[in-house]
């Protein structure tokens, strides 16, 4: 992903709420099948980390973008936003596209 796409995807999540809260429990499985759901429907979410969560929001972001194959957008304070790709038939959000590098 590069700079310009990530700041479009950022743009977008600006104004949205988070729809999962990741709790002391931390990361379950269930929690991480169901991010992965929300994923597929709607390609960019955010999560919240609660206060009660000892785990660094910044691991969690990794291990739920791994375990959901998707891509961390940004990760603010509490605040994780991810990203995957939908599937042709199903493309929500049309992301910038990358610069092709120059041939020298």
């Amino acid at each position: 992903m590069t700079s310009k796409q990530r700041a479009y995807l950022k743009g977008l999540a600006m104004n949205m709420d988070p729809i999962f809260q990741i709790g002391k429990s931390s990361l379950t499985p269930e929690n991480t099948a169901a991010i992965a759901e929300a994923l597929e429907a709607r390609e960019l979410i955010k999560i919240s980390v609660l206060q009660n969560c000892m785990d660094d929001p910044d691991e969690l972001a990794r291990t739920v973008a791994e375990r959901t194959r998707s891509q961390v957008v940004q990760v603010i304070g509490k605040k994780i936003v991810l990203y995957k790709e939908g599937k042709d038939n199903k493309k929500k959000i049309e992301l910038p596209p990358a610069k092709k590098q120059k041939e020298r």
